[in-house]
């Protein structure tokens, strides 16, 4: 197994981080209610950049175990040190790399939460990638819930260097769970892996046009006309 439980190393950085990035970037979580406050669960953002890592963990109430290209690891050693000690574990991408699920399966089974991006790496193009197939053959596998997670902002964070610092959203959709399939084929996952995209795709859709404040007014309306349930 690549990865351990986050330690100290994962706290000290999210203190570090969080009041930062809260005030840097006007960072806010919607509907971070939904990730599951006990037991396995996936978390399923889009990914612009190698700050999302970051403004996810900051924002969830659980710690966090992320899989990652292995090529972050031995660039830096200090990064390599946060990476190893922070709760993050490599895969290969570009081939199948069981050993990475392995690693995945062994923190759901001890009740943990793994994230796991649904285009596979950083979209450089600054939309929305196509989904692959593993994070759809991790939930087939595994049976557990997955959260899709909508990152809004984070494709302009690098913007600090001209002095612009964008807002970044992080919404939390309503968990959605699929039957475990113990040996599922690629169609399979892909399909899956696309039923979960496409919750990330609605929700940053919805951000992008409406805006933070636009989304969390239509959450209120919902809310409020929602007829509650009777015995």
């Amino acid at each position: 197994m690549r990865a351990g439980r986050p330690d100290w190393v994962y706290k000290m950085v999210r203190i570090v981080l969080t009041v930062q990035l809260l005030v840097i970037y006007r960072l806010r979580a919607i509907g971070v209610e939904n990730v599951p406050l006990h037991g396995p669960a996936i978390v399923t953002p889009n990914h612009f950049s190698f700050m999302d890592h970051f403004l996810v963990a900051a924002l969830m109430r659980r710690e966090v175990n992320f899989m990652a290209k292995s090529q972050l690891f031995g660039v830096h050693p200090v990064l390599t040190f946060i990476y190893t000690h922070g709760g993050v574990f490599p895969v290969m991408r570009g081939k199948r790399d069981d050993e990475a699920f392995k690693t995945a399966h062994a923190v759901l089974d001890r009740g943990g939460i793994v994230l796991m991006y649904g285009e596979g790496g950083r979209s450089r193009s600054k939309q929305l990638g196509e989904p692959k197939p593993g994070v759809g053959r991790l939930a087939l596998e595994s049976g557990v819930p997955v959260v899709p997670v909508a990152i809004h902002g984070s494709e302009n964070v690098r913007e600090f260097r001209r002095l612009r610092f964008p807002k970044v959203t992080v919404q939390f959709g309503e968990p959605v769970s699929f039957p475990a399939v113990e040996h599922p084929t690629r169609e399979q996952s892909q399909e899956t892996a696309e039923k979960i995209f496409s919750r990330v795709r609605g929700m940053h859709e919805s951000l992008q046009r409406h805006g933070r404040k636009g989304v969390l007014a239509r959450r209120r309306r919902e809310r409020r006309t929602r007829v509650p349930a009777t015995g």
